[in-house]
């Protein structure tokens, strides 16, 4: 796929022996799994929506290009995604892993704290792990209190110096 992509699923077990597959749904975006839409694998190919209906907190899933429980099982695990392009506007506050991954950090005194290397989503909140060039991690919790700017474009997060957040 030629633009960033966005996860909005990852696929669990093989249900049945027509080919349905448990889905862990990771996008907020109503009708994502609804009949004729599309997500694709990670490697690029692309899967058709045939049906879906609830399941353990998941859904239940057929794909038109998934016909028996042996092609499903080969699927255990995938990861699902669409083009960034076909995800919604966030609202402000809101940013895609993929756009804050590889950010810069620094607190408001100036102070490099690393690179996000990864998003912790948390029932709480969010926490971006930034590791510094020794290998220094420090996780910041993605609150407004802590967040001073968030330049996804410039590739730079600035946090409040915060007593307890970092180790010195």
């Amino acid at each position: 796929m030629d633009e960033p992509t966005v996860a909005v699923g990852r696929v669990g077990r093989p249900h049945g022996i027509r080919g349905e597959l448990g889905v862990l749904v990771l996008s907020e975006v109503p009708g994502r799994f609804d009949p004729g839409e599309a997500v694709w694998l990670e490697d690029g190919r692309r899967l058709t929506v045939e049906g879906s209906k609830p399941h353990r907190g998941g859904l239940l899933v057929k794909f038109r290009e998934v016909a028996d429980r042996t092609q499903a099982e080969a699927l255990r695990s995938a990861l699902l995604v669409v083009p960034e392009s076909m995800s919604p506007e966030l609202p402000e506050g809101s940013w895609w892993d993929h756009r804050i991954q590889g950010c810069a950090v620094e607190t408001d005194t100036g102070r490099a704290l690393g690179t996000v290397q990864e998003v912790i989503h948390t029932a709480a909140n969010d926490v971006w792990s930034a590791v510094d060039e020794q290998g220094t991690e420090t996780l910041i919790p993605v609150l407004k209190d802590v967040l001073v700017s968030v330049d996804v474009d410039g590739k730079r997060i600035v946090v409040r110096e915060i007593p307890g957040l970092t180790v010195e």
